[in-house]
């Protein structure tokens, strides 16, 4: 049995291969559409744990979008760096797993986005550098605030 790792607002516990599966179904429902495939990645420390949720989304562009996500609880505390790198980790881990199942699908058209919980305003810009190079070298396109919404509205709303 697959894993239930990702929640749909809308369908409920969903598998990775799943959640792939509901992205073609969306993607091939309006194919002349321009889409970004876009992953985030966000915590939020707590007295007991942090809690830390990955988002994917498919951004139809100018008609809305779809996402999922995944939440985990870690009990060890980090630092704020820690946290950073953490969360781009995991994103890369999401990133890397659909970029498999696009390519074993011939669907390696979409490109997909890391959208990073980093900005030029706030403690984590001594950090861009470092976390854009991680992502950036690792082959995907990477987003910061105010821009990486995919991190900052999405994942961080279930974070709370």
């Amino acid at each position: 049995m697959l894993r239930k790792e990702f929640m749909s607002p809308t369908k409920g516990p969903m598998s990775l291969r799943e959640v792939f599966a509901d992205i073609l179904e969306y993607v091939s429902a309006e194919p002349e559409m321009n889409y970004r495939l876009i992953i985030g990645s966000d915590s939020q420390p707590r007295e007991e744990h942090i809690c830390f949720v990955s988002a994917i989304i498919v951004h139809r562009q100018g008609k809305g979008a779809r996402y999922y996500y995944s939440k985990r609880y870690q009990n060890k505390f980090f630092s704020l760096r820690q946290r950073i790198f953490y969360e781009a980790s995991l994103s890369l881990d999401v990133a890397s797993r659909l970029t498999a199942l696009l390519a074993d699908s011939g669907h390696g058209d979409l490109n997909i986005e890391i959208h990073l919980d980093v900005g030029k305003v706030g403690e984590t810009k001594e950090l861009i550098r470092e976390i854009v190079g991680m992502v950036t070298g690792s082959g995907f396109e990477a987003r910061i605030k105010p821009d990486s919404y995919g991190a900052s509205k999405v994942a961080d709303k279930y974070t709370k």
